[in-house]
């Protein structure tokens, strides 16, 4: 055989493999998963009766008012910052991601029991602080609070909505998401699908 001739089934192989890898593949996976996964695979948005886009049920919303349940803290504000105003530089290195902050860091400690701290804030509107209602996520984007940290936080949006408790403690049942597989991690409330929940309860 002539090296031409091997080069040339080589340059064929290559070709025909990228063309399967690198075209039908993805194209495949592509409409197999808007077919079969069409929420999942848009980024699960969540969106109100006009078809706008009100959120993503995987990335985490601030909420602060006394009428919504809080979500956690965050290092990026969720990516809402504006990176033109980013005086504390959270979205210079990227718009995801823990603080790194050891427990015994000042400036950690500062911002959970500070003057106006996390821990203030929750204990001055009458929720007991949970971890998660203090401490960031890895991510900082995290969507879902523990059960404990939603039911805290049930008398404050009580008394501010004017609703029965267990009206809310219903809707937090409803919007908790269960162990993945059944037996993985811990089951987690999806904030800004109770929220939601509660705006069309009022």
């Amino acid at each position: 055989m002539s090296v031409a001739r091997e080069a040339s089934r080589a340059i064929r192989s290559t070709i025909v493999l990228w063309v399967i890898s690198a075209v039908i593949y993805p194209f495949v996976m592509i409409a197999f998963g808007q077919i079969v996964f069409p929420s999942q695979a848009n980024g699960s948005l969540i969106k109100n009766s006009r078809g706008q886009v009100l959120g993503s049920a995987l990335i985490g919303q601030p909420f602060s008012s006394d009428r919504y349940f809080n979500s956690r803290p965050s290092t990026t504000s969720y990516s809402t910052a504006d990176p033109k105003k980013d005086d504390a530089k959270v979205l210079q290195t990227g718009v995801s991601g823990a603080s790194n902050l050891a427990p015994s860091n000042s400036a950690l400690l500062e911002r959970i029991k500070g003057k106006d701290g996390d821990f203030n804030r929750l204990k001055t509107a009458g929720v007991q602080p949970t971890a998660d209602l203090v401490y960031t996520s890895g991510s900082s984007l995290d969507p879902h609070i523990t059960l404990e940290a939603a039911r805290a936080q049930i008398s404050r949006i009580a008394k501010a909505r004017g609703v029965q408790p267990q009206d809310l403690e219903t809707l937090i049942n409803q919007n908790t998401d269960g162990r993945f597989l059944g037996i993985f991690g811990e089951p987690g409330v999806n904030v800004l699908k109770l929220n939601l929940a509660i705006d069309k309860l009022t």
